[in-house]
């Protein structure tokens, strides 16, 4: 196997560029539908802190893969506009929770989620936006696993 980087790849077929791209298109249309009160970033966070109440930060941070500083900034942020509350644990941990405000936030946007992410991968055929996710889900999974570094926000 040929393991030399070919040398004439153009910019718009150079992996990191195309998933860059890819993630531009899954912001915008993410503004697009639920405007720009909340981030994906801190949806993200939202649906974590849905599905386990109270969990710390760094097992928040890890659910979302986030570092914990930003995973810590994310969550200062949310406490300021009332969607959560933070609650001091033994040895400087904090257990997040979503408040009535937060819930409601979430409840408000839950019904736009499958149908942005139809409209978004829309361009697709129904077995192309199978295998397109089957490969996100790998790519993510190995590269996770290979101690690749999170995204950091």
């Amino acid at each position: 196997m040929n393991t030399d980087p070919p040398t004439n790849l153009t910019l718009q077929a150079e992996p990191g560029h195309l998933i860059r791209r890819a993630h531009q298109l899954a912001v915008s249309t993410f503004h697009e539908t639920h405007g720009r009160q909340v981030t994906p970033v801190q949806y993200a966070v939202l649906r974590a802190l849905k599905a386990e109440p109270g969990i710390d930060q760094v097992t928040l941070a890890d659910r979302v893969a986030l570092d914990t500083s930003t995973t810590a900034d994310i969550a200062t942020r949310l406490d300021a506009k009332g969607w959560i509350v933070r609650e001091l644990l033994p040895r400087r941990q904090r257990a997040l929770r979503l408040t009535a405000d937060g819930e409601s936030v979430l409840a408000d946007m839950l019904p736009r989620v499958h149908p942005m992410y139809s409209r978004l991968l829309e361009p697709l055929e129904p077995h192309e936006r199978d295998e397109f996710l089957r490969l996100l889900r790998k790519f993510v999974h190995l590269n996770e696993q290979s101690g690749s570094p999170s995204d950091q926000g």
